[in-house]
């Protein structure tokens, strides 16, 4: 078989998943693109902690690959998870069925990591996908319904009190989002809740908030957030949580129902694939070249591949969707090359920098260049503009320019419905689990 008419299988459907894909199509790959997700649709996650918060619906930053690639004869999709790999066969093992590969690109991206604690793991609310935002939404909308009817103020606060484990971009981004929420819209729309504190906590056990980024951005975070009413925990952990308690690592406890869980992520294991080919967090160890490890015909690009072969990121790159971005068209290009007898071109990261919104307005911007630091408004809409060109497609685009716009001119955003597939009325005698 001709290496321009292999199986290119791609696991995965995130960033560089999808970028592999439209990279392949555009430089016109004669063979087949299989791409595999367990969802049939791409989301954006960046923004999954506004339609947990209600101020975006899921249809705003997520749209379906079969409809985005039904133009390209050469692509397929299918619907499944990766479980295992038979590399001797070249196989790709799903959970529901097997697929061949000639090149075979592990794109899975990371899940929650709870660092082996049960009980977080069963009772905190998680932000990896589109079904932990729109639970996340409904949890937290059930709690206020609940504390809005009880007459027990001990039992109101601690439905009405969240902790977000976890100062990186989504938690200081969440921080900010429910504080706008308890400012200008809670109070409204449940006028039972007058005299309920409502206290957010951002819990995190470094020293700085947006560890990554530049000192100025850490500063402006923590004392807008502080300005905001935010009570932020640094240099602490969340070592457990039961019986609606949070254990912070210094024996301070915080009394809750809602533990939002942004602490930590970590890569997937799949069977077939050696213990020698996983570094650190479960990544894939690579060579340069996006390759895995001991293996001839197998990549892992994006949050999956712990690459140490650049010289500029010797303990690995940041997980981050410019990361993932990149490599994946290096690899394109790279496979492409190789099918016109060309050689491979190893990958070097360019850092176009890093940002976050805190809340309206108000936003940090470390970029590259010599004007490297932005925070507040500029900022703000320096995120707004890349955020909205970095959805997948137009529509997309203007339906969330919209909700922004509307939201912004209103301080407000109508939708907040509980959609609970269950459809199960929240109790005072539920579990904490149901919550």
């Amino acid at each position: 078989m001709e290496k321009q008419n292999q199986n290119i299988v791609i696991i995965g459907g995130g960033f560089a998943g999808v970028e592999m894909a439209e990279q392949l199509l555009k430089a016109g790959y004669r063979g087949k693109i299989i791409l595999v997700d367990k969802n049939n649709y791409n989301f954006f996650p960046p923004l999954l902690y506004q339609v947990a918060t209600g101020f975006l619906d899921i249809s705003n930053i997520s749209y379906p690959f079969r409809k985005y690639f039904r133009n390209h004869p050469a692509f397929r999709f299918r619907m499944g998870s990766l479980v295992a790999v038979r590399a001797e066969d070249q196989v790709a093992v799903l959970d529901n069925g097997e697929i061949h590969y000639d090149q075979l690109i592990i794109a899975t991206g990371t899940v929650s990591n709870y660092f082996g604690n049960e009980h977080i793991r069963q009772h905190s609310l998680p932000m990896k996908t589109i079904g932990d935002a729109v639970t996340l939404k409904n949890r937290l909308l059930e709690r206020l319904e609940v504390a809005s009817r009880l007459t027990d103020q001990a039992k109101k606060d601690r439905l009405t009190t969240f902790v977000i484990a976890g100062g990186g971009p989504t938690g200081v981004e969440i921080a900010g989002m429910l504080s706008e929420l308890r400012k200008n819209i809670l109070h409204k729309d449940y006028p039972e809740l007058a005299g309920c504190k409502m206290d957010i906590y951002l819990v995190d056990g470094l020293p700085a908030l947006l560890s990554p980024m530049s000192k100025k951005s850490q500063a402006y975070a923590k004392s807008t957030l502080e300005q905001m009413g935010v009570i932020i925990r640094l240099g602490q952990v969340v070592k457990d949580y039961k019986d609606h308690v949070v254990l912070l690592a210094d024996g301070t406890t915080i009394e809750t129902d809602n533990l939002i869980w942004t602490a930590g992520v970590t890569g997937q294991l799949f069977e077939g694939l050696a213990k020698e080919s996983y570094g650190k967090g479960n990544r894939l160890l690579t060579d340069a070249y996006s390759r895995v490890t001991g293996t001839a015909n197998i990549y892992a690009i994006g949050d999956s591949s712990l690459m140490t072969a650049d010289p500029a990121f010797p303990n690995g790159h940041p997980q981050l969707a410019q990361v993932a971005l990149q490599q994946a068209a290096q690899l394109a290009h790279n496979i492409i090359s190789e099918t016109k007898g060309r050689g491979a071109k190893a990958f070097r990261y360019k850092d176009r920098g890093s940002m976050a919104i805190i809340s309206r307005n108000k936003a940090v911007a470390d970029l590259t260049g010599p004007l490297r630091h932005f925070q507040g408004f500029f900022a703000w809409l320096i995120w707004i503009f890349v955020h909205l060109m970095s959805l997948i497609n137009l529509r997309n685009k203007i339906t969330t320019l919209f909700n922004w716009y509307n939201a912004y001119i209103t301080r407000d955003q109508p939708l907040r419905m509980i959609i609970d597939a269950k459809n199960n009325p929240p109790a005072e005698d539920k579990s904490q689990a149901r919550f």
